[in-house]
């Protein structure tokens, strides 16, 4: 028999006599959608500021797509039979959105990133890793640390080989709302890592 949880801890609250909310409810809390902050490590020469105090794309990331993965599915039939293994796994997308930042240039920094991987107007590609080569390392690493209500890290996934994919300026027009212009930019990588604890995700 399955005994209904919420209902069989409801009872307690009358026991707790010093109790002044439920019992229930400190059980509850959770991460809000709106307590993070992402970071991009080991960026192309020429995004990077000096110092590197300053993280322009840290600042102006205004939203990140869900980060997640996928296994295919290997179909096998036996006679009137149908079953599913897992197949091979691959990561989704990823989609951030970028306030276009006045100081810096965040489009352009966004834009440059991009041409690492390919450049429009040399019609050249850029080169993940050699030795042989001037093109930069496009790939890089990204983590996505979620915070509490105070600020204060308490998780994070660490996004290996991310690579931008897309560059898209959000569109332009007088009778619009009041809000940012906005540049979007669409990443794939190739591992994703969670960890509980936000220092394990920085330095892993």
């Amino acid at each position: 028999m399955v005994n209904p949880y919420y209902i069989e801890g409801s009872k307690e609250r009358g026991t707790v006599e010093k109790a002044k909310i439920p019992l229930i409810s400190k059980s509850l809390d959770s991460v809000r959608t709106y307590q993070w902050e992402i970071h991009f490590q080991g960026l192309p020469t020429g995004l990077q500021l000096a110092g590197g105090k300053i993280k322009p794309l840290t600042l102006a990331a205004k939203s990140v797509s869900q980060i997640g993965y996928q296994v295919e599915d290997i179909e096998v039939h036996r006679v009137n039979d149908k079953v599913f293994y897992p197949g091979k796994a691959s990561p989704e997308e990823l989609t951030v959105t970028f306030d276009n930042l006045y100081q810096p240039h965040v489009a352009d920094l966004l834009y440059k990133w991009f041409q690492t991987v390919y450049d429009p107007v040399t019609g050249t590609q850029g080169v993940a890793s050699s030795p042989v080569t001037t093109s930069p390392n496009f790939k890089d690493t990204a983590v996505v640390i979620l915070l509490d209500g105070a600020g204060k890290p308490i998780g994070g996934t660490k996004l290996y080989g991310i690579y931008p994919k897309s560059w898209k300026l959000a569109e332009l027009k007088y009778a619009s709302t009041n809000e940012f212009h906005t540049v979007e930019m669409k990443f794939r990588f190739d591992v994703a890592v969670h960890y509980d604890n936000a220092g394990i995700a920085r330095n892993a």
